[in-house]
């Protein structure tokens, strides 16, 4: 989706999803200590925000410059600071080696652009690094709800492993959640992955 579309998108004074974090991300970073971390293509900011409230220097990097006001008024609000990058997250080159935790979360885009940020990400993890990636799972089209409807953008946890080569896997899965739709409760699939730099 184009950087238009998204600034459309985000163009309501309300949030377009909910300020909480993703459960994920939160299950994941609960036993790392803070440092610095960067989250790839952050939207309104509700990850980076989480992160900094719980004492992490935090980049956000994405290419709506609604999305990011949003961001930057949610981090205000919330009392922490965060560095926002106005940027395209597949033509964006981040420091290299400079961040422990990675985090790139439901970014859909074409296999070939996939394949470059997460490369991207893979180089800006410090030694002993933390990447998670997350999105909706292709299984999710047919088997669950919300989410792009174009298979081309949809990816597993294996696909996702695959273009994290000189990384440690250490998960890579599918998970459901559940999600609030317009005909009541419904079940999404996920896929995460939990990647490691080694020493």
């Amino acid at each position: 989706m184009s950087r238009e579309r998204w600034d459309e998108r985000y163009g309501t004074e309300e949030l377009k999803w909910s300020a909480d974090p993703n459960d994920f991300l939160v299950e994941e970073v609960d036993s790392l200590a803070p440092g610095r971390a960067l989250d790839i293509a952050c939207g309104q900011g509700r990850n980076a925000v989480w992160l900094a409230s719980k004492g992490w220097r935090v980049t956000g990097v994405d290419f709506s410059r609604v999305g990011l006001a949003k961001a930057q008024r949610l981090a205000a609000d919330r009392g922490v600071e965060v560095t926002w990058v106005e940027a395209d997250a597949v033509a964006w080159l981040p420091p290299a080696a400079s961040f422990d935790l990675v985090i790139v979360m439901y970014l859909h885009l074409p296999a070939e652009q996939r394949r470059q940020v997460l490369a991207h990400a893979a180089s800006a993890l410090a030694p002993a690094g933390v990447l998670l990636a997350v999105g909706h799972d292709t299984s999710n089209l047919l088997e669950g709800a919300g989410g792009p409807q174009d298979p081309a953008v949809l990816y597993g946890p294996e696909e996702i492993a695959e273009c994290l080569p000189g990384l440690e896997i250490e998960r890579a899965e599918r998970a459901t959640r559940s999600v609030v739709t317009d005909t009541g409760e419904a079940t999404a699939v996920d896929a995460r992955v939990r990647a490691l730099r080694p020493f």
